[in-house]
């Protein structure tokens, strides 16, 4: 095993993820015409902590991934999609996170919607004894 594959297999997921995330937020910030100044000014943080979260550097906190991803108008699915396969101990498929991830974080929102919905329905429908139904007036 290599140095390199060493580092990755302790540094875990969240390394590659803030690498992506930290590729994409410099890119949209980029595609914007906003310098790294005018960005980490918006956003309340210092010019070098915007520059460790573009670099994608394991000490940079996801939440300031996040919003700056908010704040560029990003999916923030290339952050909260490999996390999800990896709580389910599911390796990511980093295929997927190539592109705008907007319609399958749209997917996964309405599958919980759906599933919240069916599970209230069960919860707040009556079960009524011996088949009486009151008539709705």
């Amino acid at each position: 095993m290599s140095l390199d594959s060493e580092a990755s297999v302790a540094d875990g997921p969240m390394s590659r993820v803030k690498e992506q995330s930290g590729r994409r937020i410099e890119e949209a910030r980029k595609r914007e015409g906003l310098t790294q100044r005018e960005l980490a000014r918006e956003l309340g943080m210092g010019v070098r902590w915007l520059r460790e979260i573009e670099s994608g550097n394991p000490k940079a906190r996801l939440d300031d991934h996040l919003h700056c991803a908010y704040r560029l108008g990003l999916s923030t699915g290339h952050i909260l999609i490999p996390l999800m396969f990896f709580a389910q101990k599911m390796a990511f498929p980093w295929q997927l996170a190539i592109g705008d991830l907007r319609e399958l974080e749209r997917l996964c929102i309405e599958v919980v919607a759906q599933r919240n919905i069916e599970q209230l329905t069960t919860a707040l429908t009556p079960r009524w004894r011996n088949g009486f139904h009151p008539s709705v007036a």
